[in-house]
């Protein structure tokens, strides 16, 4: 099997010349490292010729890797029916570089897109609606980065003097922040309300 996938990648490598950059196979499941700006033409090579037939496009996620320069990378997952096989691509861009929408090859990736946007800021060019569609309007921020707070910057309430829903900055009373980091295994080291009945 990883042999014929290993074949299976090389082929998609030579059908597609510079858009290839690495190509790794894991989980019996082939990814392949594509050039940024050539997704676009991978995808539709890859959906169109009758070889690969990659004709179903499962999902299209972000990862964040915030220490590397380039830090996020866009995941495609594409489905062959005809060699009944998954391919992975993925695709590594920055917080200001667009990677190029497929929704002119897969209109199923609209969607998939606009989550990608909205909960890392990962911008695709040439989308035909990029805006938010999980986060709630005039949402700051992107809630899948990793430093992203925990709490988030705004919390949603209903205020009874207003009779409206209001936004607010996050405040946290300073007792919430003290968190005991103590190994449930080794046992408090004082003594807890309750425990001083214990005479053994």
């Amino acid at each position: 099997m990883a042999t014929d996938l290993n074949e299976f990648g090389q082929n998609i490598a030579a059908a597609l010349p510079g858009a290839v950059l690495s190509q790794k196979i894991a989980a019996g499941e082939l990814t392949l490292g594509i050039e940024r700006d050539e997704i676009l033409r991978a995808v539709k090579l890859l959906r169109d010729d009758p070889k690969f037939g990659f004709t179903v496009l499962i999902d299209v996620c972000g990862v964040d890797w915030p220490n590397r320069a380039a830090r996020f990378d866009v995941v495609y997952h594409l489905l062959s029916l005809s060699n009944n096989c998954r391919l992975r691509l993925k695709v590594a861009t920055d917080e200001a570089t667009a990677v190029p929408s497929i929704v002119s090859a897969h209109p199923a990736a609209n969607w998939f897109e606009r989550e990608a946007f909205d909960l890392y800021g990962i911008a695709f060019a040439e989308h035909p609606d990029l805006r938010r569609i999980l986060t709630d309007y005039g949402f700051s921020g992107y809630p899948l980065r990793k430093d992203f707070p925990l709490t988030g910057f705004v919390e949603l309430r209903y205020d009874d003097e207003q009779k409206r829903v209001v936004y607010q900055p996050v405040q946290l009373v300073q007792e919430f922040r003290e968190f005991d980091f103590m190994s449930p295994w080794e046992g408090a080291r004082e003594i807890l309300p309750g425990d001083e009945k214990k005479s053994e």
